[in-house]
């Protein structure tokens, strides 16, 4: 029986390495992967397992194996220091096994910036040679390429070795990836691909067409040493004309500081303005690493401590449309399901009619599909058209009520027009109201607000202050309902009837009036009634109100079905009114103020609202017109972009003073 099952583990052996050595190459070579990381780690680890029970196979196998071989369209060198690979962890007990082992606990954490490495050779200070890792052992002659990139300097400058091989991540920003596939023939499923498919051309005006971004974060051949840490060496990148990612980078000296620093990179992560996929976890003394050594494909002085997936590759079984509360209908992708950085996805927002067309999506394709933090996973790309796929036709009338569909001139949204009796948009103007933001009704949520709508308990927001007066004893007999539970919806809806003025705003639905929009119109016209008699040349004064906005708030008060509504719920509640307390000499009053980062006494809805007591407006984003922006732990991008712009930049003690 042992023999058997040596067999069928060797089989398994042998069949792992060669989609392993096909991922490889489309991954390497073609800049066209065909599956996601996920699986690949998912492959990549079992074998590993097999050849540490086997060591056999491992000596033509996974654990001497790096990159792919280089391609035969490039000309190759070897590498004068093999190029080697990073072993991969994944989660905080791997990263303990790892880091009881050393000697030194002295580490150096940076972030695994996504992209494709390079190793650029430099003699006297000048660029002679620069390579991809390729099987680590040589590499493809990128050299005219490389230099086409600002950030990796010709010449260096300052101080520097006579000979050092400087060895980084060439990577395409977010933003510039956005804009070359907007202008591109070609579209790449992501900023790696992009970064790879651009860096790996054979005529380098292209190369040069592509905005390339690169850091160098370690070293290859040198003649002489002048640094004795990691951190050090960033020191001496930058001045040799480098770029690091030392900003993000952290000292750590345990794996409880590790996973601290972890958690607050994934906080983050969307904020970074790369990609990026996991940390780098180095011993920070040099003369440890080189004492410590390598194996055969990876040193032991280094990992990469993964970050869960954010895309996979998964089948689209079919499109279906929903209808939100303002008549707006999008598709949606139903998927095969897939772990995405440890959640379940079966379903992705397809936007829109025009976004299905320009991803060319079809049923039944596989497709690329990414997850970032809480954000609702989206279809990226294509990944492989399938022969028998089935192109989505838009609906013309609507799927839950049957009225027409209308497209308004310059509109990309498709809306239903029966807002008064479509049962998708009754309920979703339902869970608006009773949100988190608006009325806070808990107790009632999208199963609560379906089942009173189909039964005509509930038609209009003014239902819900009746609801158990009206219908209390037959939820009493209900299933999942019962006396304390009716009696505890009882009390938050009583709870309710007294509401803040900016949540009332926020609740009735005025088209694009969000949370922040309902704050500033609260504390500009301090009571309902100068809002519903406010004219679009008052409200395109207020700063953060625009013309499209503007109108919208004015037609909704002009609206015969909207205003019998409020007036309707305005029998059932009592308006609190902005009280007016910030004071005209607050150091914040007028201020526009931006959060970024971990503050370790406050959460953000904390921050934001103290902030807003003291009369300054809160805004998501960095722009020439931010007055300060705050920055706790880990802070990211908007914090890069404050110093570039000359904002002023507080740290959480400065906020502190600001609020004594």
């Amino acid at each position: 029986m042992a023999k058997i099952a040596d067999l069928f583990i060797r089989s398994e052996h042998a069949d792992l390495m060669k989609k392993l050595n096909a991922w490889d190459i489309a991954y390497h070579q073609n800049d066209a992967p065909v599956v996601d990381d996920a699986t690949y780690d998912d492959a990549k680890s079992r074998v590993l397992e097999i050849e540490a029970e086997y060591p056999e196979l491992a000596v033509n196998g996974f654990s001497t194996h790096v990159g792919a071989a280089v391609s035969n369209k490039f000309k190759s060198y070897p590498h004068t220091v093999p190029m080697l690979s990073i072993s991969d962890v994944f989660n905080e007990d791997e990263v303990r096994d790892w880091f009881d082992k050393l000697e030194s606990k002295d580490l150096f954490v940076e972030l695994k910036v996504d992209g494709l490495s390079f190793a650029a050779r430099y003699e006297n200070g000048v660029l002679v040679r620069g390579l991809t890792r390729g099987s680590g052992i040589e590499g493809e002659d990128i050299t005219a390429n490389l230099l086409t990139i600002p950030d990796i300097p010709k010449k260096l400058s300052g101080t520097y070795p006579d000979i050092i091989e400087v060895r980084g991540e060439v990577y395409m920003a977010r933003a510039d990836f956005i804009a070359l596939n907007e202008t591109s023939d070609k579209k790449f499923a992501n900023p790696r691909n992009a970064a790879a498919g651009s860096l790996r051309q054979l005529n380098p005006a292209i190369t040069a067409s592509r905005k390339l971004s690169a850091f160098g974060y370690t070293y290859g051949d040198l003649s002489m040493r002048t640094w004795a840490t990691q951190s050090e060496y960033f020191e001496k990148l930058e001045s040799w004309g480098f770029k690091t990612t030392r900003q993000w980078a952290h000292h750590a000296g345990s794996v409880a500081d590790v996973q601290d620093i972890y958690n607050n990179v994934m906080l983050i992560r969307d904020e970074i303005p790369f990609d990026i996929d996991g940390l780098v976890i180095k011993v920070n003394s040099v003369a440890v690493q080189e004492q410590m050594g390598a194996r055969a494909n990876s040193p032991r002085w280094e990992i990469a401590y993964k970050f869960p997936a954010a895309r996979a590759i998964t089948k689209l079984n079919d499109i279906t449309i929903q209808v939100g509360r303002t008549g707006v209908l999008t598709p949606v992708a139903e998927l095969e399901p897939i772990n995405i950085g440890g959640v379940v996805v079966s379903r992705a927002t397809l936007h829109n009619a025009d976004e299905i067309a320009r991803l060319n999506v079809k049923i039944g394709d596989k497709v690329i599909v990414q997850r970032a933090g809480d954000v609702i996973p989206q279809i990226v790309s294509v990944a492989e058209p399938a022969a028998d796929s089935v192109p989505f036709v838009f609906p013309t009338t609507c799927p839950v009520c049957g009225g027409a569909v209308v497209q308004e001139s310059g509109a990309v949204a498709r809306r239903c027009v029966n807002s008064l009796s479509c049962p998708a948009q009754i309920r979703g103007e339902l869970e608006h109201f009773v949100s988190r933001h608006a009325f806070d009704i808990e107790g009632i949520g999208a199963r609560q607000i379906e089942l009173f709508t189909n039964r005509g308990w509930v038609k209009q927001a003014a239902d819900i202050f009746t609801l158990i007066e009206n219908h209390g004893d037959e939820l009493k007999d209900m299933d999942g309902f019962g006396d304390k539970s009716v009696s505890n919806l009882k009390n938050a809806i009583e709870n309710a009837r007294n509401v803040d003025l900016h949540r009332l705003i926020y609740a009735i639905g005025i088209p694009d009036v969000g949370e922040v929009t309902a704050k500033i119109l609260a504390r500009e016209f301090g009571n309902l009634d100068a809002l519903r008699n406010s004219t679009h040349e008052q409200l395109i004064q207020i700063d953060g109100i625009g013309d499209v906005m503007a109108h919208e708030i004015v037609s909704f008060f002009h609206d015969e079905h909207a205003v019998n509504a409020l007036d309707n719920l305005l029998k059932y509640v009592n308006i609190k009114n902005p009280e007016n307390k910030v004071v005209e000499n607050s150091l914040l009053n007028g201020k526009r103020v931006v959060l970024t980062g971990t503050l370790s006494k406050y959460t953000r809805d904390e921050a934001k609202e103290i902030l807003e007591s003291m009369g300054a407006r809160v805004s998501g984003s960095v722009s020439a017109k931010t007055d300060i922006v705050i920055a706790g732990a880990a802070a990211g991008s908007k914090l890069t972009d404050a110093q570039k712009l000359g904002i002023t930049i507080w740290d959480e003690n400065d906020f502190e003073n600001a609020i004594k």
